[in-house]
């Protein structure tokens, strides 16, 4: 080998490993500020784990000892917790279900209650037992099977307080996939927990402008992907002729411009249980005013990055932008659906591949690492776990797509929706609601008045003109004087609007109806009644919002 050839290859070494040893410093500087935030708490975990290791390790080679000579078919450390015991009181799982709390902790196992509150700081795996309060610790102990041995089981029935309800008993076969999410704040109106579905409650809505990202309501199809940002890569594929692939790192993503944008993100099923309930039964998730909430996100756009990729913006017409996450159903199916290749080329859509949310990386139920923020757009099409983008003539073939999130008129049934000939639905129309008080609240007049609080919001980039209340049932309008709203102009306006308004009363007067309706910037005003948007699915119910409270003077 030449001596160019060695020095070469001496400075290539060189500068890998110089880069190594960067990256080595990086990841314990982070390394040392997080355990100094939490010195205390993981010096007790650390020893708990090294206690929970080294008796481990000394009862596996105990069993290993004692084994020797025995029947192979026996197994002297099969965990035994859990056996129904008549002396001890019984629990429905509702009552389990509220002690889920670091004050009080309860788990289930089999047919066995434990108050396991006083445990909490010394758990080996720290507070991934957080998501076991209030439930049963089977499906976490089926993924991590080193907790059953006699003596970890022995140790789990010190903590014996009852037994669960024979009619409250579960199969917890298949559970698995769940024992990984994330942990979430108990103020969440939990609407359903696998798939992990939760909205935000009404008054917390007008407490902020930009949703604090631990009350961000969240829509799950499928469990929460664990993802490395700094092993997670975006394929970029065009289907023109033959296939083109690019891939990005989020660090190649870093090359082109970062910017923000300010968006509401609603489910197009956001009310839903009003269509339910006053017209007639729909199906899908029974949310009420909170699968909506706003936030400021970050990253790059995606017209960007596909022009970079050669996608050719004189020729979209028939196409589409596929987008797919790395979340996966039972059956090994990753979710999809996708939006029309116009739509995504336009810069006045300003769809981002973001990274960020409320100035914080992406939390797990919203993306982490990279998420499309399709603004205006039903949040379906904001895909999440982002891993692959189709230029493709086909739309997304998922059943998401194909099956659901489309449009049908208020005659169509089960068994007449063809949803091959429905529209996808691609934009949201005006709605608003009443958040504080909420329907049945004993509300106080002063001088007179009332206040109200609520949200308003129009899809497409439509920005909230004006919203109206009335306090007789439509025979007169009040509109509402405060208008908290984002600056962004017409057609490019994807934030919510928190509103404000005082409604009088008369002394005599006990109970009022409250209507509100919001118009926004295409004069396009919300319907009154649900009658006629009524749809199998119950999306886009976007009527008047209606209330009643009492008056206290």
């Amino acid at each position: 080998m030449s001596l160019k050839n060695i020095l070469l290859r001496t400075i290539n070494q060189k500068n890998k490993y110089i880069n190594l040893a960067a990256t080595a410093v990086k990841i314990n500087q982070e390394q040392y500020n997080y355990r100094e935030q939490n010195r205390q708490y993981r010096k007790t975990v650390a020893t708990a784990l090294f206690s929970s290791v080294l008796i481990g390790t000394v009862l596996a080679e105990k069993s290993k000892n004692e084994s020797k000579g025995k029947d192979k078919n026996k197994d002297d450390n099969i965990c035994e917790a859990g056996e129904r015991r008549p002396d001890l009181p019984t629990y429905r799982a509702e009552e389990v279900s509220k002690h889920d709390s670091v004050e009080s902790f309860w788990v289930i196992y089999k047919n066995g209650v434990y108050d396991v509150t006083s445990f909490l700081p010394s758990h080996p795996g720290g507070d991934q037992i957080m998501n076991a309060g209030g439930l049963s610790i089977e499906p976490f102990w089926n993924v991590y099977g080193m907790h059953k041995t006699k003596d970890i089981c022995a140790l789990l029935e010190s903590y014996r307080i009852g037994n669960l309800h024979e009619d409250d008993m579960m199969d917890h076969s298949g559970d698995e996939l769940w024992v990984k999410e994330p942990s979430r704040d108990k103020r969440l109106i939990v609407k359903t927990s696998k798939p992990f579905n939760a909205e935000i409650p009404a008054k917390l809505q007008v407490e902020h402008f930009d949703t604090p990202n631990e009350l961000f309501y969240v829509r799950q199809h499928m469990p929460v992907p664990e993802l490395d940002s700094s092993q997670h890569r975006v394929r970029v594929t065009i289907e023109n002729g033959e296939t083109v692939t690019r891939e990005f790192s989020l660090q190649q993503l870093d090359m082109f411009p970062r910017t923000q944008v300010r968006a509401a993100l609603m489910c197009a099923g956001n009310r839903r249980s009003e269509m339910n309930e006053q017209v007639k039964p729909v199906k899908g998730i029974s949310w009420q005013g909170g699968a909506i909430s706003n936030a400021v996100w970050e990253g790059v756009l995606l017209v960007d990055v596909l022009r970079a990729c050669g996608v050719d913006n004189t020729d979209v017409a028939g196409k589409h932008v596929i987008f797919t996450g790395s979340d996966i159903d039972a059956t090994g199916v990753n979710f999809s659906t996708s939006i029309p290749l116009e739509q995504a080329l336009n810069p006045s859509n300003r769809i981002l591949l973001a990274t960020h949310m409320n100035g914080a990386v992406l939390p797990p139920d919203h993306g982490h690492p990279l998420r499309a923020v399709v603004p205006g757009a039903p949040a379906v099409r904001s895909v999440k776990w982002l891993e692959s983008i189709t230029i493709s003539k086909d739309e997304s073939s998922s059943h998401w797509h194909q099956k659901d999130y489309r449009s049908f008129n208020a005659s169509k049934t089960w068994e007449t929706a063809d949803f091959a000939t429905a529209p996808p639905i691609y934009s949201l129309p005006v709605t608003s609601a009443i958040c504080d008080p909420a329907n049945g609240d004993t509300v106080v007049a002063k001088n007179g008045v009332v206040e109200i609080r609520g949200y308003a919001y129009s899809g497409g980039g439509a920005k909230i003109l004006r919203v109206d209340i009335s306090p007789d049932c439509g025979e007169t309008w009040v509109q509402a004087e405060e208008m908290q709203t984002d600056d962004a102009p017409p057609q490019q306006h994807y934030s919510w609007t928190l509103w404000t308004a005082r409604i009088p009363v008369r002394k005599e007067q006990k109970e009022i109806e409250l209507w509100a309706k919001a118009t926004d910037s295409n004069f396009n005003t919300q319907p009154e009644k649900f009658d006629d948007i009524w749809n199998i699915r119950g999306l886009l119910s976007n009527a008047y919002h209606r209330i009643k409270v009492q008056i206290k003077h």
